[in-house]
């Protein structure tokens, strides 16, 4: 049986919620998958781009719902896969055929937007984040970690100052 655990915060601006992102980044190891859900405008995007300046990566982080999957080189050798199921009519096959399955058996950090589009996809070990708009700055972020690594990686952010 997996072991779950729920951390629920609230950001005030999408700087926090960048922050949050570069909180998380400090705490990944090279092959983890976070999926993200939420509706438009939920602060999904930019929570990914704090993720990446948090890994180094200095590229601009846009939402890849056209090309579906970006993919970023942190400087220390790190790889964040960056991917976006919203565009997507049969996202489960879709995704599937442009590579899901290697990069979520790869070295990488893997982000999906939209994960909740991909039921039965993902692996029972992951971090899932989901996103709601509170008001035009308000967003609340609730955390699930699924499996024991996941839960250790949620306390540490948890329980960290800041």
């Amino acid at each position: 049986m997996l072991s779950t655990i729920n951390w629920v915060v609230e950001t005030a601006s999408a700087v926090e919620t960048r922050a949050l992102g570069m909180k998380l980044a400090q705490r990944l190891a090279g092959d983890q998958i976070v999926a993200l859900s939420g509706d438009l405008g939920t602060g999904k995007t930019t929570f990914v781009q704090g993720l990446a300046h948090g890994l180094g990566i200095t590229a601009a982080v846009t939402s890849p719902s056209f090309i579906l999957i970006n993919r970023y080189r942190a400087p220390d050798g790190r790889v964040l896969h960056h991917a976006d199921c919203y565009r997507l009519q049969h996202a489960a096959l879709e995704m599937w055929d442009a590579g899901l399955e290697e990069l979520l058996n790869g070295d990488a950090v893997v982000v999906i937007e939209w994960a909740d589009r991909l039921p039965g996809l993902l692996p029972a070990e992951h971090l899932e984040i989901r996103f709601e708009y509170l008001d035009e700055n308000r967003r609340r972020l609730a955390f699930t970690a699924h499996g024991h690594r996941y839960v250790e990686l949620l306390n540490s952010i948890a329980t960290s100052p800041g």
